[in-house]
């Protein structure tokens, strides 16, 4: 790894990972904030999902519903939103690190200093990875501390499925930063890379969604890289985390070595 480059590009996009993990942490302050009123009607409220259609209580990650503070931030934040934004973190950030450096004549300047290509390449893969670390440990950071200072042991809140439920994500979104790097790097054009590795991503979370809302097309979930991500079942204390554990790190890591070898063998416009 090049560590100045490293430093240099982590002080770069330091305001953008900020951002994001600024955001995550209110949003999950929120949802310990919010909880108190939604305990209180707790039973009305599980009456009303178990009147909704299977496949939309499915979708929403709504199948435990509101007993406890890990099941209810397990769908309302952990099931649609969360990944939503470390999408569009992942695909942005390593557009960034590799595609626009090409396409704006940068990368040509960062391979005239003495380091090599594969150095370049990993390096960025490694800021993509810390950004990713640090919005998500934020954000378990920051529901820790709702617990502590709005919950204050009033409800009931599992810290254990809590801190699986953000290794898990952490380990989703590193596989697809992974596919991501990978498109980022075999690709020249900024925004064709943006596109390519958006509709790969989104095309992923809506196979997944599809699965879920509709059990005649189930098997679509089993195409997505999110089926491996089961909140709702983390929640609850099950699902098939030792799956999810070896798949999901091995997705990323094929996709950054993949990506980092074509970015050695390809050729660069001048």
């Amino acid at each position: 790894m090049n560590t100045p480059l490293f430093r240099q590009m982590m002080k770069v996009n330091a305001k953008g990972i900020s951002n994001y993990a600024v955001g995550s942490a209110f949003y999950m302050l929120l949802m310990f904030w919010l909880y108190p009123s939604i305990a209180e009607n707790s039973a009305d409220l599980n009456d009303m999902v178990e009147s909704l259609p299977a496949g939309l209580v499915n979708a929403f990650g709504f199948e435990n519903g509101f007993g406890s503070m890990e099941s209810f931030i397990s769908g309302e934040y952990y099931g649609l939103i969360l990944p939503l934004l470390l999408s569009i973190f992942s695909i942005m950030l390593s557009t960034q690190l590799m595609a626009r450096l090409v396409d704006r004549g940068s990368m040509a300047y960062l391979l005239a200093t003495p380091t090599t290509r594969g150095r370049v390449a990993f390096t960025q893969a490694a800021v993509l990875v810390c950004g990713l670390f640090v919005i998500v440990a934020v954000t378990t950071a920051s529901g820790f501390a709702g617990s502590a200072w709005i919950i204050g042991g009033r409800y009931a809140f599992d810290a254990s499925r809590f801190l699986l439920m953000n290794a898990v994500i952490f380990l989703l979104f590193f596989a697809i930063s992974g596919l991501s790097f990978f498109f980022s790097s075999i690709v020249n054009d900024e925004k064709r890379a943006l596109s390519i590795s958006g509709a790969v991503t989104i095309g992923m979370f809506s196979l997944d969604l599809l699965g879920k809302i509709s059990g005649s097309v189930e098997w679509l979930r089993y195409l997505s890289a999110f089926s491996l991500f089961r909140p709702a079942d983390i929640a609850s204390g099950g699902g098939q985390i030792a799956v999810a554990c070896v798949l999901l790190p091995l997705i990323g890591l094929l996709g950054f070595a993949a990506g980092i070898a074509a970015f050695r063998r390809r050729d660069l416009p001048l």
